[in-house]
């Protein structure tokens, strides 16, 4: 066994001549625990939020989004979009259009989103569990194309889950030279029936800014070719890894197409998420480090009351390196057990939040999505805070103890 270590282990666990040393040796573990705890609970809630946050928007999201790198648009030969959709990765997928548009009910605007959508959107997404209304997702006939508008869209238009009226829907020409003479040619009009349906995803972007329709209406009004699209959408093949199935799409694609996954659909969100979260490891860190001057007070005292061992281990042959190694290695031991019994804590605590919300938001009826806070531990973070109490354990320890037992070991060589 290792001799500083060893020794440092009894100094740590034997009863000293003064008790007030065990005590404050008590108020530093339980000061790196708390810390500890209070770091694997707060970066657990920052994962419950980020995963409440993406379940959100899955109803409208696919697990991959395929957009041209420069552009809107892009063109896809056939045989390409067959390829892409026989890979092993692939679930379902499709082309959609997207563009912006002015929305006229009974002399009520409002500009949204209109996304072309091919029938298969259903399963591409959980657009599904969304839908409000009694009418089918229904995107066109043989004669009329039907809307699916968002909660928000139906709210400013004034027109209801069954508007009796079609809606009206403007966008520019595309080509061509503006006619300022009659301002109106310089516009595509399209009409939509009702579908009886509405989706509510909860987030303002696409409950307020979107109508859902057919790929071929949106083809038309926006001018674009039958092989052209502004996305390709992708649900994925259960079990397969989202990093390993961009690679092989864009083994396929080749270059001038951008691959993104459902965090980087939203990541300016999602970047503000992270920030924050860093942001609060980094305060807690702090605090961390403050509990671990308890540490350094105990060590001061242990030191203090051992002088004549530390003389006694210089006379039995120890160098001032291996004592000093002693009382490095106890604060190192109190950062292990503090961090040990605040993860341990830490991951009950997140557990029973888990089980029985014992902290709580309010009511969903106050407007609030979940009614206590998320939480989802994982073990990266798990390794990153054992990794960070101990480092900064033993940077706050091993200054101040090196200059004590130097300071104790030149006064006993006089």
């Amino acid at each position: 066994m290792n001799l500083p270590f060893y020794i440092a282990t009894r100094y740590l666990f034997s009863k000293k001549s003064h008790q007030v040393i065990n005590i404050i040796s008590g108020v530093a573990i339980a000061g790196v625990t708390l810390a500890t705890v209070a770091m694997v609970c707060t970066l657990s809630v920052f994962n419950g939020f980020k995963d409440m946050v993406a379940g959100q928007f899955t109803a409208f999201d696919p697990d991959i989004k395929i957009t041209a790198s420069k552009g809107k648009a892009f063109t896809m030969e056939d045989s390409t979009f067959t390829r892409l959709k026989g890979l092993p990765c692939v679930d379902v997928a499709g082309i959609a259009i997207e563009d912006k548009a002015m929305v006229q009910y009974r002399g009520r605007q409002a500009m949204a989103n209109i996304k072309g959508i091919e029938e298969s959107f259903t399963r591409l997404t959980d657009i599904d569990k969304s839908l409000v209304g009694n009418g089918e997702f229904a995107l066109k006939d043989s004669i009329n194309s039907y809307a699916v508008p968002g909660i928000g869209i139906v709210s400013v238009l004034n027109s209801g889950l069954y508007h009796v009226d079609p809606l009206e829907v403007f966008a520019p020409r595309r080509g061509g030279k503006a006619n300022f003479s009659n301002p109106a040619a310089n516009f595509k009009k399209g009409s939509l029936q009702s579908s009886g349906l509405s989706f509510m995803t909860n987030q303002p972007k696409y409950d307020e800014g979107y109508i859902l329709t057919s790929v071929e209406f949106a083809r038309k009004l926006f001018g674009r070719g039958n092989n052209e699209g502004t996305s390709i959408e992708i649900r994925l093949a259960n079990g397969y890894s989202t990093d390993k199935a961009k690679k092989e799409i864009a083994a396929v694609l080749g270059d001038g197409f951008t691959i993104e996954d459902r965090y980087e659909q939203q990541k300016d969100i999602f970047k503000v998420m992270k920030i924050e979260k860093f942001i609060s490891f980094i305060f807690l860190s702090f605090i961390l480090l403050i509990a671990c001057f308890n540490i350094i007070g105990s060590l001061s005292m242990l030191i203090i009351e051992k002088r004549q061992n530390m003389e006694t281990l210089r006379s039995l042959g120890a160098t001032d390196r291996m004592i000093t190694d002693i009382f490095v290695l106890e604060g190192s031991i109190i950062s292990a057990i503090g961090a040990v019994g605040g993860i341990a804590i830490g991951i009950i605590v997140c557990l029973l939040q888990q089980e029985f919300g014992l902290l709580t938001l309010g009511e969903a009826a106050d407007g609030f999505i979940v009614n206590s806070y998320p939480v989802k531990v994982e073990i990266a973070d798990i390794a990153t805070v054992f990794l960070t109490v101990l480092v900064v354990g033993l940077t706050a320890v091993w200054l101040p103890v090196r200059l004590l037992t130097r300071s104790f070991l030149a006064k006993e060589n006089l």
